[in-house]
C-alpha cells in the first residue's frame, strides 16, 4: 500500500495516533531516529491503543539508512515550504510520505533533496503556522488511498 515516514518524531501521542492510522489503512510506518520518546512510552501506547500489533513498523538509525534500506516508488516530503498542494498529485501504490518533527518540520537539506514536484503542502489559512502531525498524515494518507478507491478496505 503506502508508506508513512516520520523523521525524528517528538511527541508520543502523535506517533501513537499514526500507528493506529497505519494499522487501519494498511500503510507501513517508517520511524527515523532519534525520537523524542521511547517506543514503550505510556502516552504512545495509550494513543495507539492495541493497534501496534496490527501495524507494520520499521526503524532506522538515520535518514541515509532509510534511503539505503528501502525501495520506495516515489518519496513525497510534506512541509509548509512545499511547492505543490497534496491534492493536486496522483499517487500510486507504494508511494511514501515523509513528515518532519513536530517542532521543526523537515530539514531544508532533506526537503531540497527531493524534486520540487515531490515537495507537498497541506493548505491552511494565511495566519496559520502548522497542523498537528497526526492530522496532516491522516489528510494526505486518506487522499492517496481515496485515489486507489480505498483498495483493500472492508466492504460494508
Amino acid at each position: 500500500m503506502f508508506h508513512i515516514v516520520l523523521f525524528q518524531p517528538e511527541i508520543p501521542p502523535n506517533t501513537g495516533n499514526i500507528i493506529r492510522l497505519c494499522a487501519n489503512t494498511g500503510a507501513c510506518l517508517h520511524l527515523i531516529h532519534p525520537f523524542g520518546f521511547e517506543l514503550e512510552d505510556r502516552k504512545l501506547r495509550r494513543a495507539g491503543l492495541d493497534y501496534r500489533e496490527w501495524a507494520e513498523i520499521r526503524e532506522y538509525r538515520s535518514y541515509p539508512e532509510f534511503i539505503e534500506r528501502t525501495t520506495i516508488r516515489s518519496l513525497y516530503g510534506l512541509s509548509t515550504r512545499g511547492s505543490c498542494c497534496y491534492s493536486e498529485k496522483s499517487f500510486k501504490r507504494g508511494d511514501a510520505f515523509l513528515f518532519g518533527p513536530e517542532t521543526r518540520g523537515l530539514p531544508v537539506e532533506i526537503l531540497e533533496s527531493l524534486p520540487a514536484e515531490n515537495r507537498l503542502f497541506v493548505p491552511m489559512l494565511p495566519h496559520s503556522r502548522s497542523l498537528n502531525l497526526s492530522n496532516s498524515v491522516a489528510v494526505v494518507l486518506y487522499e492517496a488511498w481515496r485515489q486507489l478507491r480505498f483498495e483493500g478496505r472492508e466492504k460494508r
